[in-house]
């Protein structure tokens, strides 16, 4: 596998979607969960979303919950939350484990190209982020701490 067009993911819609569907935009991929300290995040996610999508921007979100619990919901929930609370509009996909056995494969591949803190693969917390350049290759790991609004500046560029 060579980029993120080579997997795709079912939708919190359920349906599967190819992630070659975004080929040729900058991506924004983020691990999602409703009960984060972090959750306030998806704010800032969906304002540069709304502000760069014209531009080639696209932000995904992958709810998970194998940190602390913290998305206990189904993909029903998940997404009238997340529609009624921050009002996201950007791209859902179903519940996936982003550590350990059954690590989606999109995940295994990030995590390889984009190592964390010291090379590290393992995701650490939810909204880890990874940016993904116009060729689906991973640029950049975020951490969650990283806010959106702080990674602006190095998105912009490359839309």
């Amino acid at each position: 596998m060579s980029s993120i067009y080579d997997f795709s993911a079912k939708t919190i819609d359920g349906d599967e979607q190819s992630l070659a569907a975004y080929k040729g935009k900058t991506v924004l991929i983020v691990n999602v969960a409703s009960k984060c300290g972090f959750t306030p995040q998806y704010t800032g996610l969906e304002a540069l979303y709304k502000k760069y999508r014209d531009q080639g921007l696209v932000v995904l979100g992958f709810p998970c919950d194998q940190f602390g619990h913290q998305e206990p919901g189904d993909e029903a929930e998940i997404k009238n939350f997340c529609a009624l609370t921050y009002e996201v509009d950007f791209p859902m996909f179903a519940k996936i484990d982003v550590n350990g056995e059954k690590t989606h494969p999109l995940y295994k591949f990030l995590k390889s190209e984009g190592k964390g803190f010291l090379g590290t693969e393992s995701v650490k917390w939810n909204f880890t982020k990874f940016l993904i350049d116009k060729n689906g290759h991973v640029v950049k790991r975020y951490a969650p701490t990283d806010k959106p609004e702080k990674i602006e500046k190095e998105i912009a560029p490359m839309l």
